[in-house]
């Protein structure tokens, strides 16, 4: 959601921000946490005499396999999304990365799309498809579609959407059109 709420007749705000968020991927960041649990819990209790390779490739399997759901999935819990006169920046996560900052100088238009779902894109998370562009997709709604002037777009789920896309519209107004050498 926007941080800057202001009527419909004022002005647009200096700097944009939104959100999206999915608490569904909290429960798989837990079976990720599981995993590793039970990794841990065969290196520490586990009563295996016959094989130690075994029991090495299960510790370091069950781990590896924990901090990857884990990590995976908690880079995208969150999409922020920060609009300011010059750029938009889209950064996933508790730690920001992976992170994508656009020039609106690259930017050509900006649509609204009513319903962006991970189906449509192949799951959640920073995607690519070759006939659709590059995508931020962290829950099923609303998002944003820039066109780039490269010919590619760029659609990020966000809260509030409308009303990005009538700001970034706005600044698009303000600059000089044109692609960057």
């Amino acid at each position: 959601m926007s941080e800057h709420r202001h009527s419909e007749d004022a002005s647009h705000p200096d700097v944009w921000t939104g959100r999206a968020t999915n608490r569904v991927q909290w429960l798989l960041a837990l079976v990720g946490a599981a995993c590793m649990a039970l990794g841990i819990e065969l290196a520490v209790e586990s009563a295996w005499t016959s094989s130690v390779a075994a029991l090495a490739m299960s510790v370091v399997g069950c781990i590896a396999a924990g901090l990857l759901v884990l990590f995976g999935t908690l880079a995208f819990v969150h999409v922020d999304l920060r609009l300011d006169k010059d750029c938009l920046e889209v950064r996933c996560g508790h730690i920001g990365v992976p992170r994508r900052r656009i020039p609106l100088s690259e930017v050509a238009g900006a649509d609204f799309a009513a319903l962006v779902t991970p189906c449509n894109w192949g799951g959640w998370g920073y995607r690519w498809r070759p006939e659709k562009g590059t995508a931020v997709v962290v829950r099923r709604g609303e998002g944003i579609v820039l066109r780039l002037w490269d010919g590619h777009t760029f659609t990020v789920t966000v809260d509030n959407a409308e009303s990005a896309v009538r700001v970034i519209r706005a600044r698009l107004r303000a600059i000089t059109p044109g692609p960057t050498s």
